[in-house]
């Protein structure tokens, strides 16, 4: 018995050792460096949006590889390429930065129309006015995005246009509501002495706005041209409950539902976003 326990524990400590030799065998691989990202792009000062033109190329960016150093050579793993664009002066802090993934080929091309929605849209330039912002390159490695290096930064001039409206405003420049939720009825031409207080003002080539006296739960639609029907928006869906203070609407739809309360009311429509508001004045 005692010789069979002395040949188990030799056993057992041969097999501890190779382990332990094994591990030892094991070198660690540590990150040595890279070297920060160089990024041109083919603009200089200005990228011009011309609005005819959004869908082609505005600007094409690019970049050097920072070749990461691990200690058992050059690394193997992709390397994460992100553009980040600011206003000028916010020095990559803004709330508001934009990001764009990069691709691996070292260059990023850029179509004005998605510049500009991301200008506009999403960083909150005003448009129609020269603003300046501030390009950089940010390179990573890894799913936690490790070993982060920056490049330069580039500054340019851009001015963001306004996109296409979703629906086409009226070709009259005004715009009139008619139904049975307002005085007049849904006679068209509107009466004489309704026409004032049935038409809309115009806020801007896209926007127009009105206060009115509502009977509630009746219907209405907007049109174009006061005794004309060629013209005409409401909702898709007729009597929407949904849309009763407010949502999307479309050209030749159905009629509107007006609140259930009668009272006077604060109308906004803009063919811009295709999207209307019925407010309690």
């Amino acid at each position: 018995m005692k010789k069979y326990l002395n040949k188990l524990l030799i056993t057992v400590g041969l097999g501890m050792f190779i382990l332990t030799s094994c591990k030892k065998q094991v070198a660690e691989v540590y990150y040595q460096g890279g070297i920060n990202p160089i990024l041109t792009a083919n603009l200089q000062d200005t990228i011009p949006l011309i609005a005819n033109d959004s869908s082609k190329v505005a600007i094409t960016f690019n970049y050097t590889n920072p070749n990461y150093i691990f200690s058992d050579g050059i690394s193997s793993q992709n390397v994460v390429y992100t553009l980040q664009v600011d206003t000028f002066g916010a020095n990559f802090t803004n709330p508001a930065m934009q990001t764009i993934t990069g691709d691996l080929s070292l260059s990023k091309s850029i179509t004005g129309n998605f510049l500009n929605q991301l200008l506009a849209s999403k960083l909150g330039l005003s448009l129609g006015q020269n603003h300046k912002i501030q390009v950089r390159l940010i390179t990573s490695i890894g799913t936690n995005n490790q070993a982060q290096l920056i490049s330069n930064v580039l500054t340019f001039n851009v001015t963001p246009f306004a996109p296409p409206p979703l629906i086409t405003p009226p070709s009259t420049g005004t715009l009139f509501i008619v139904g049975s939720a307002v005085a007049g009825g849904w006679s068209n031409p509107i009466d004489v002495s309704n026409v004032t207080s049935q038409q809309f003002t115009q806020i801007s080539n896209t926007e127009f706005k009105i206060t009115i006296s509502l009977i509630g739960a009746g219907e209405y639609k907007l049109i174009g041209k006061n005794g004309g029907w060629g013209e005409q928006w409401s909702v898709a869906i007729a009597d929407d409950p949904a849309a009763i203070f407010g949502g999307a609407f479309v050209s030749n739809g159905n009629n509107t539902l007006a609140p259930p309360k009668s009272g006077i009311y604060d109308i906004v429509v803009n063919f811009q976003t295709g999207k209307f508001t019925v407010t309690l004045h």
